[in-house]
């Protein structure tokens, strides 16, 4: 089995229903939300690309279902060296979210034990939350019932949020912080660093510390020099 540590460990904070933006995917959102705290809801499966904000909402979903009292497992498969013996050690869980799907795909053992997994939740009546970069059949699944089973469940393609709301949620979170970043910064950005909401947010948070200990603000030149010291080649 795997363990259970302390909710605390396992997931970053901002990774919560209130953190994520949802642009174009309010109904989805709305989707989670209800799969995480409605056991007996139709099981979902949510592609869209990476950077997209699928692991956020699989996250959100085990706190918010471990909010509720269900005993709740997460499994990021990209990461995991013996997939198959990862998925088949999860037991006991209410609440199940299966990321980065599309990394079993050709690998025969571990596609069984995901058709084994699936199987079990369902007589066991659990909650099944599955993520990947594609839908199920196009992953390139090898086994014929997985692709049936997982295509049996409420999909939902994720639209990442295009340049102008990152721009706007991260302007958003910087005046929180009582940070002003002016179109020139933002221009500057956009144009030499990640586009990933995840990682513009962490770097914020970065740049906020860094900001108050030189005791100046967040300007081109202050970006350049600190991501010349933090991320060189950046």
């Amino acid at each position: 089995m795997i363990p259970q540590l302390p909710l605390a460990l396992r997931w970053p904070r901002r990774q919560r229903f209130e953190h994520f933006h949802p642009g174009a995917n309010a109904a989805t959102l709305a989707a989670v939300e209800q799969l995480a705290h409605a056991p007996g809801m139709p099981w979902l499966y949510l592609a869209g690309p990476v950077g997209s904000g699928k692991s956020h909402l699989l996250m959100a979903a085990c706190q918010a279902a471990f909010a509720a009292d269900r005993i709740v497992q997460y499994l990021p498969l990209a990461s995991l060296a013996d997939k198959a013996a990862a998925i088949r050690g999860v037991a006991g869980s209410e609440f199940l979210a299966l990321d980065d799907l599309g990394a079993i795909a050709g690998d025969r053992e571990a596609e069984h034990a995901m058709f084994d997994v699936y199987n079990r939740a369902r007589a066991e009546g659990a909650t099944l939350l599955f993520a990947a970069e594609a839908l199920s059949s196009q992953l390139g699944l090898g086994l014929p019932d997985l692709r049936s089973r997982l295509g049996a469940c409420q999909q939902a393609l994720i639209k990442p949020l295009d340049d102008a709301e990152r721009r706007a949620v991260l302007r958003q979170q910087a005046a929180s912080r009582g940070i002003e970043l002016d179109d020139t910064v933002l221009d500057w950005l956009f144009n030499r660093y990640a586009r990933d909401l995840g990682a513009l947010l962490d770097l914020l948070d970065r740049l906020d510390q860094a900001s108050l200990a030189a005791r100046r603000k967040i300007t081109v030149p202050f970006l350049r020099g600190f991501l010349r010291e933090a991320e060189p080649g950046a």
